[in-house]
């Protein structure tokens, strides 16, 4: 009896087989909490698009409130006495033997708070309340999403590339230029890493640039040592050999065959090392090193918080803790869903 050669059909069909990235892609859209946190994801992502074009929350620095504004669902209540004498009001009482105008604060107090600012009388409230000045808390908490998210994403991209570049090179190739790259990461890994990121800012100097930059040059050891571990194990492995058998490159090796099977590892460091960059930008703003003066972000209003704590006002650093925890939260549980949709060891469960 003959052997049944296979048709024409069936090889086409096994050129057609489904790639390493299609199957994943089969497998993320199956996780339901993979898609909501993706989706949460790619709506900070149009936010923080809108809000560098000046389509949303442009106005951020107009005083269109009065100064410590309670939020809507609060009403116009009056302020707490230490936010009075914050604003110069003084205390409650009758010091009219002593000041001959003080009957007169109340009406300057409120002809002050309906002063125009442009065309606009001043808000008694505001939808998420304002800060010491005025200013309108949810346009500063979606600009202040504008300049964190940029610089934890970029870093931690710009740190991830570093990292996986350099270790992919170390474990791959070995040699002497692995004994360079080693020597390179026991470098940076000996030096503390505040005085790292101080001596870095001292040369940049501070801005958005600056502090991507600074957390992305510093922030690449530790995925480093998890890729070279990882391609020095998948090197010697059978399906590697075959590819240097049929007459694969070594960079086709490299990032062809291996890197899309750890590619699991490299999400995971990836998720915690943006969120990581922004809590470090949320540190180097409190600081001083983060972004410049005239620029908000999660980090400068969780500072400016601090004091509006003491006099009562908890809704700025209410706001930008709830931004921050969604976004960290969405994207962490979004690598998550992709890491388990690339993990080789699933896909050879199916």
């Amino acid at each position: 009896m003959s052997a049944v050669l296979p048709s024409s059909a069936m090889l086409r069909a096994a050129d057609r087989s489904e790639g390493v990235w299609m199957s994943a892609w089969r497998r993320f859209k199956s996780d339901r909490v993979g898609l909501v946190s993706l989706a949460i994801v790619i709506a900070f992502l149009v936010l923080i698009a809108l809000s560098a074009l000046s389509l949303v929350a442009g106005h951020w620095q107009r005083e269109v409130g009065v100064p410590y504004a309670n939020p809507t669902f609060l009403g116009p209540t009056p302020p707490p006495l230490a936010v009075q004498l914050d604003q110069g009001k003084g205390p409650p009482v009758d010091i009219s033997a002593v000041d001959p105008l003080a009957p007169r604060y109340a009406e300057w107090a409120e002809r002050a708070s309906k002063l125009k600012v442009g065309e606009e009388v001043r808000a008694n409230t505001l939808l998420l309340g304002g800060d010491r000045l005025g200013r309108d808390v949810l346009a500063k908490a979606i600009k202040g999403a504008e300049i964190s998210i940029f610089v934890g994403v970029l870093a931690a991209l710009l740190a991830t590339a570093i990292g996986t570049a350099l270790g992919a090179v170390s474990g791959f190739l070995g040699g002497r230029i692995g004994d360079l790259l080693e020597w390179v990461y026991n470098v940076f890994t000996s030096i503390p890493g505040i005085l790292l990121i101080f001596a870095f800012a001292a040369v940049f100097g501070r801005g958005t640039s600056t502090v991507v930059l600074i957390l992305g040059l510093t922030g690449w050891t530790g995925i480093y040592r998890l890729v070279r571990a990882e391609f020095l194990k998948h090197a010697v492995r059978d399906y590697v050999r075959a590819a240097e058998a049929i007459g694969a490159s070594v960079s086709s090796r490299m990032f062809r065959h291996i890197l899309p099977n750890v590619s699991h590892v490299v999400l995971v460091q990836l998720s915690i090392l943006t969120v990581g960059f922004i809590k470090a930008e949320v540190i180097l703003s409190y600081l001083g090193l983060g972004v410049s003066i005239d620029q908000v972000s999660w980090g400068t209003m969780l500072a400016e918080s601090q004091v509006e704590l003491l006099l009562g006002c908890w809704w700025q650093l209410a706001t930008a803790t709830v931004f921050m925890a969604l976004f960290v939260t969405a994207f962490s549980l979004f690598t998550d869903a992709l890491r388990d949709a690339l993990d080789p060891k699933l896909r050879g469960l199916e």
